[in-house]
């Protein structure tokens, strides 16, 4: 068996475990300054939006010799006064994007592209998207967030409890933040394969915390009837349980992604595989952190709490207590016996020693003295 195989039965069992309740206000304020700094990082650098959610256009033109830096240095003076994305294709065409520019102007950049490349107007494909097309996508992805959001309280409220719904709620957050605030921080552009990664990662996240919370309600299940443990290590013990099970599906589900984020966008250079694998792969990342170090203590923290879980807690002290008092005064008992019996071995041993010289006292033989007192049976 392979030792993380081991160490998942050992955790399984209750052999080993890791206090992670017990050291959640760590977590919680690990995860503060990553949000910190993911907000910090939005507020200064702002998402950089693709022309789908700014508006602006895209001109593909064919195959050219041109390398990116050439093309790029070609049309920069041309664009008036917008920024281009350059990138070359694996067909040997170039894509250039530019965004923010009306029809009029797309019109008039096409020719000049056309110009400073060598090739004829109509050969290039322009794509033009207006900016009012990007403001409907922008609110109909905000709205479907919103849904998304809502509908997920509603059903883990109704499926576990509205402590567990909020604390999924606020992994979800968590993730969410980090996650853009990651793209504002590298400066990737916001494009709908962004949209898409952040709701696969909105489920997958989901899908692990609702995991661990459905151990959970199995481990706390009739807790009021024992006295051995409270919810938060019966929470742990959960956590524990289900620990090694998260960190394979994590692993599991980054290596793909991985596999997109730097060999498909870091050789192929390809713009929407590293749109979609960035956000998937921080999200997913933040996804397995959130379910294990803040969902579960963050219930553990609501629920002792509740009335029902602090009369238990008092219960399992108070037993606690009352179990090392009787340890400790059976172990002064013990302590206290020891010289009584010596003291009861060295009498016996006396009267032992007494009884044998009694006895063999008693056990000498009788002289003969019949005759001492009786006449000797002469006459006189």
């Amino acid at each position: 068996m392979s030792r993380l195989g081991n160490l998942g039965h050992r955790l399984h069992r209750g052999e080993i475990s890791y206090d992670f309740v017990g050291h959640r206000k760590l977590w919680y304020g690990v995860s503060v300054l990553i949000t910190i700094a993911a907000i910090v990082g939005l507020a200064v650098n702002g998402l950089k939006l693709g022309i789908e959610f700014s508006g602006g256009a895209v001109f593909t033109t064919p195959k050219t010799e041109m390398s990116v830096s050439q093309v790029q240095e070609k049309v920069a003076d041309n664009t008036g006064g917008h920024q281009a994305i350059v990138q070359k294709l694996g067909s040997g065409a170039v894509r250039i994007q530019i965004s923010d520019i009306s029809l009029n102007e797309a019109k008039e950049i096409q020719g000049e592209i056309a110009t400073d490349l060598n090739v004829k107007a109509n050969d290039i494909d322009p794509q033009i998207i207006g900016p009012s097309w990007g403001d409907e996508i922008s609110k109909k992805a905000f709205q479907g967030l919103v849904i998304f959001m809502v509908l997920v309280t509603i059903y883990l409220a109704i499926a576990f409890e509205w402590r567990k719904a909020v604390a999924a709620l606020i992994a979800l957050i968590h993730d969410l933040t980090i996650t853009i605030g990651v793209y504002a921080i590298v400066g990737f552009e916001v494009t709908p394969g962004t949209v898409i990664g952040l709701l696969t990662v909105l489920g997958y996240s989901l899908y692990d915390t609702v995991v661990v919370f459905d151990g959970l309600k199995e481990s706390t299940k009739d807790i009021t009837k024992q006295n051995r443990y409270t919810y938060s290590e019966l929470a742990n013990r959960s956590l524990n349980q289900t620990l090694v099970r998260s960190i394979n599906t994590t692993v599991v589900a980054l290596l793909p992604v991985a596999g997109l984020l730097f060999v498909g966008g870091g050789l192929l250079g390809a713009g929407m595989l590293n749109d979609i694998a960035l956000s998937l792969f921080v999200g997913l990342t933040a996804g397995a952190y959130s379910s294990i170090f803040i969902a579960t203590p963050l219930v553990a923290d609501l629920k002792e709490r509740d009335p029902q879980m602090k009369a238990l807690r008092k219960r399992v002290l108070a037993k606690r207590a009352a179990d090392a008092r009787r340890g400790g005064d059976a172990e002064d008992e013990a302590q206290d016996a020891s010289p009584a019996d010596g003291d009861a071995d060295g009498e016996s041993d006396e009267d032992a020693h007494a009884g044998a010289v009694v006895g063999s006292q008693r056990n000498q033989p009788a002289r003969n003295n019949r005759g001492r007192n009786r006449p000797s049976g002469k006459r006189r």
